[in-house]
């Protein structure tokens, strides 16, 4: 049984009353959809709230799923809408990190752990993460939704063409689009 036929089977069990079945289906997807979430909002608790969030409007809207896509899919479009509406109440975007004015120690925990850790290395690579986060926010809602189910998450194509209800075309431009704006954003720290 694959997991699509296994994903299946538990919405049925859930549609048909089985709130056991709706657990499983958490469990499955709680690592992948906090961590979806977690491009969209960076406070861990506001993450764990969405994602939260997400899962009862999913349970909320399992009766009228008709498996038209995967159920994951399904679900991933929840929790990014739910994130996206999270962020519009909050009156925020997409937050970046401000590497001014931290100390090398408070850089590395933000570059995370590295060969050559010498202070102008751990420098470039906070400046590198900080322009990629700030070039991410810049972009328009569908582009960086786009690029983020594709490099984040590992999503096909096909699969995101789901999640955001359009033509794969439509995807392989936005994704285009996205990874040209942020080239652009960090060519000149690469190119130093």
């Amino acid at each position: 049984m694959t997991g699509q036929d296994t994903d299946s089977a538990l919405v049925a069990r859930v549609q048909r009353g089985d709130k056991r079945a709706f657990d499983l289906l958490v469990k499955k997807y709680q690592h992948r959809l906090m961590a979806l979430i977690g491009r969209y909002v960076r406070d861990r608790a506001e993450v764990a709230d969405v994602a939260q969030e997400a899962f009862i409007k999913a349970y909320r809207a399992l009766p009228n799923f008709r498996g038209d896509s995967q159920f994951y899919t399904w679900l991933y479009r929840i929790a990014i809408n739910t994130a996206k509406n999270f962020l519009a109440a909050q009156g925020r975007r997409l937050q970046t990190i401000d590497v001014e004015g931290m100390d090398a120690e408070q850089i590395a925990d933000i570059a995370g752990p590295t060969d050559d850790a010498s202070p102008e290395r751990l420098l470039l690579t906070a400046e590198l993460k900080q322009t990629i986060d700030q070039a991410m926010a810049d972009l328009p809602e569908e582009l960086r939704t786009a690029l983020l189910l594709r490099e984040y998450e590992g999503l096909s194509y096909e699969e995101i063409a789901e999640v955001m209800e359009c033509p794969i075309g439509t995807v392989r431009s936005r994704i285009f689009r996205a990874r040209e704006a942020v080239d652009k954003r960090i060519e000149p720290l690469i190119t130093r």
